[in-house]
């Protein structure tokens, strides 16, 4: 691993016994010593903690900053305003399939700060900036800022033992400081439960961390890795992008239409997107529950009878709270969304149901 990027925080991994894993070009926790079991029911439950460093930082600056990266994205920026963070998607403009998917927040009108995924920051930053007008800057700061991300139903109690602020509305955030550091902090996250992601100086990440961990253990905080993010996002039926969505899939095959400005008189694959909805794409993305003990993964076949397939698994895992298998795949649109389909489990066709995520009821999210 020695070429992968690492965390400011990767020597108090190390020290607490995680297990890490190469993730986005980065060696980032897959799991702690407590396991990926305990990490997730600690955020159902209680409250964990989470270092998404490796999760991506550009910004956008300039006259017109926001209207440029509006009628780039596709979620209507302008739903939103300064202090609000709002969830888009980066697709390409001649096929509509998802470059990537992130965070915008707004700061005001010449200022919009982008979290992407890890893997595609790059182009991200690439093909904002390739386009950009004039006087209209994009700034990688990838490796600037860490991304703390506190999650679960308790997580109110351990912000506020540090004084941060937790009283403002899902998706908005606030400027605070926290020894001497500015703290970006957010009512977001990818768990499905009430929760914060902190942008914090990379130099400033040890006494964040540290104090997240000592403030939360009355609580039963524990530090979590990408395992129980992913069984947690699982849950929930958020997509992960290069499996879930891709330049392969279309928000509308992805059923994230929630996610477009369709009255926006631009954005990257508009044209395609348009077009796709209204001739209704071949395929869409929906969520399957075992019916019996069959755990789904990532590139297994779903059939509607046992020679008959119509579609592929892109999610899948045991889920923890559920005690069975959960996950998500694309299917022929014609098969209908409450469906019984099999899912070929190394040779075995195991029965599973069709079903709208979430999986699982999710905390106080939104309030």
């Amino acid at each position: 691993m020695a070429d992968l990027l690492t965390s400011p925080l990767h020597d108090r991994h190390r020290a607490l016994g995680a297990k890490t894993a190469p993730f986005g070009g980065w060696e980032m926790p897959l799991e702690y010593p407590t396991g990926v079991v305990a990490e997730h029911t600690a955020v159902r439950t209680g409250v964990g903690v989470f270092d998404v460093s490796h999760l991506g930082k550009a910004e956008v600056t300039g006259p017109g900053a926001a209207a440029y990266v509006n009628a780039c994205l596709t979620n209507d920026l302008d739903r939103i305003g300064p202090g609000q963070a709002q969830y888009t998607l980066c697709c390409d403009d001649e096929t509509g399939g998802v470059v990537d998917d992130l965070i915008v927040y707004r700061y005001s009108d010449e200022r919009v700060l982008l979290v992407p995924n890890a893997a595609n920051t790059a182009e991200v930053v690439r093909r904002l900036a390739g386009s950009a007008p004039d006087g209209v800057e994009v700034v990688d700061r990838h490796r600037d800022l860490a991304v703390l991300a506190v999650q679960g139903p308790r997580s109110d109690e351990v912000m506020t033992a540090l004084g941060l602020p937790v009283d403002h509305d899902y998706m908005s955030f606030v400027e605070a400081t926290y020894a001497g550091a500015t703290v970006v902090v957010c009512r977001t996250g990818y768990t499905g439960e009430r929760g914060y992601e902190l942008l914090v100086p990379n130099e400033s990440a040890g006494v964040v961390w540290d104090a997240l961990l000592e403030a939360g253990a009355e609580h039963g905080i524990l530090p979590c890795g990408l395992g129980a993010r992913d069984t947690l996002r699982t849950e929930m039926g958020y997509p992960l992008h290069g499996q879930d969505i891709s330049l392969d899939v279309t928000p509308v095959q992805a059923r994230m239409a929630w996610a477009v400005g369709w009255d926006k008189p631009a954005f990257w694959g508009r044209s395609v997107l348009v077009r796709e909805r209204a001739e209704k794409p071949a395929r869409v993305l929906r969520g399957i529950v075992a019916t019996g003990r069959g755990i789904p993964r990532p590139g297994m076949s779903v059939s509607l009878t046992a020679d008959v397939l119509v579609g592929e698994v892109t999610s899948g895992t045991f889920s923890p709270t559920l005690r069975k298998g959960v996950g998500l795949a694309l299917v022929a649109a014609s098969v209908a969304p409450d469906a019984e389909v099999g899912v070929d489990i190394r040779g075995r066709r195991e029965i599973f149901q069709l079903t709208k995520p979430p999986f699982v009821d999710p905390s106080v999210k939104e309030s």
